[in-house]
């Protein structure tokens, strides 16, 4: 496995990491609305300033405590060589996330993502990871899939969880273009302001260790939960 370093991005790691971070990468992210419908159908996200007030309470609490968290204690996994934590990450995301259409969300994008990136990178740990999910050994992790392959491009840690946090940024704020809806320009003034959010956070998230891994606010599971059961609806929790 590639060790990590702390030089500067590379045009390579950029066009890479471009790639695998575009909304377009098919991997049905597109689908998901991680609980954001519910507080549209319920009228507290209508317009560009409650939706950016949603996603930045979304990246300063779920993200922070979850996926980004999480890419970097598999970092720290893989630079010490401790490979096998790297399923108990994937069993500890998955196990901790209360709404059930939420879990199932995260396997598939997941195994998608991971049937993707196999076609495009020879990864031996992904390959692995692949396996203990068609096994039932593991269940399947999006972030988990993207710290591994970011860790064996060589790209820092710091990138990497600002780059995963501006993939979800980007296909959330695409999503509200849709449902809400935004205008184009307001729907990337808001992904501007996420930016500034996912520094903010990328310097928490450097403090916390695997005991916050987990932690919510109820308003967002609860809000998660209640979408599986919308009468109408257009996307997955």
């Amino acid at each position: 496995m590639i060790k990590s370093n702390e030089n500067s991005i590379t045009t390579w790691q950029l066009l890479n990491i471009l790639q695998v971070c575009d909304s377009a990468f098919p991997i049905g992210s597109f689908n998901h609305s991680y609980g954001m419908e519910t507080y549209l159908r319920e009228n507290v996200i209508c317009d560009a300033h409650t939706f950016n007030r949603w996603l930045t309470m979304f990246f300063e609490n779920q993200y922070l405590y979850n996926e980004g968290l999480a890419i970097k204690l598999v970092y720290e996994i893989l630079e010490k060589d401790e490979i096998n934590k790297v399923w108990d990450i994937d069993q500890l995301l998955t196990v901790q996330n209360v709404a059930m259409e939420s879990r199932e969300g995260a396997k598939l994008v997941a195994y998608r993502k991971l049937d993707v990136v196999l076609e495009l990178f020879e990864v031996d740990l992904l390959k692995e990871y692949k396996e203990r999910i068609e096994e039932n050994i593991s269940y399947g992790n999006p972030a988990v899939v993207f710290a591994i392959l970011m860790y064996y491009l060589n790209v820092k840690r710091d990138v990497a969880i600002v780059a995963y946090g501006y993939s979800v940024a980007s296909t959330l704020v695409q999503s509200a273009v849709r449902a809400i809806p935004l205008g184009q320009k307001d729907g990337q003034r808001v992904l501007q302001d996420s930016l500034s959010t996912l520094e903010s956070i990328r310097e928490e998230i450097e403090k916390l260790s695997i005991e916050d891994l987990g932690y919510n606010i109820p308003g967002f599971e609860i809000s998660q939960m209640n979408h599986e059961i919308l009468t109408f609806r257009l996307f997955m929790s």
